[in-house]
């Protein structure tokens, strides 16, 4: 039985909403359109092999990124860590972050933002930006001069 949205309590799969964007297939499991939420934007991140959320910022919103299954090279700020199953990234508000995947495996996250309502830009792309464009190709010379 389909309670309405005010009184949603549990999401079932077919009532999450499904959305491919440029870096994923995104699985809304909490936002205003699902359940009657204030404070908290939930969704199931699934990032196949190459593909990455390159630099951006949210302006406005807090962020966890919790990983699921796969390994995500994750920066935060110029910090980067290679997070595995049962790992978990915080982002505070406004730092610049990028979620990339150069393995050969399916990457599957949750990314957890607060406050749901929160005054737009909801994302600003920071990954053309000559400071963010250089962070990883920089690591990577480093890395391979080693």
């Amino acid at each position: 039985m389909s309670d309405s949205l005010a009184d949603r309590r549990f999401v079932t799969a077919a009532e999450k909403v499904d959305f491919l964007s440029p870096w994923t297939l995104e699985e809304w499991i909490c936002r205003p359109d699902v359940v009657n939420n204030e404070q908290l934007l939930i969704v199931r991140a699934n990032m196949e092999p190459g593909r990455d959320h390159p630099f951006h910022s949210h302006p406005t919103r807090e962020e966890c990124i919790y990983i699921l299954s796969g390994r995500a090279e994750q920066w935060v700020g110029k910090q980067k860590r290679i997070l595995g199953p049962g790992e978990m990234a915080f982002i505070p508000m406004g730092e610049v972050h990028g979620t990339y995947n150069p393995f050969n495996e399916r990457l599957v996250f949750l990314a957890i933002l607060s406050p749901s309502n929160a005054a737009e830009p909801g994302l600003v792309d920071h990954s053309q930006e000559v400071e963010w464009k250089s962070v990883r190709r920089s690591e990577e010379s480093v890395v391979s001069s080693e």
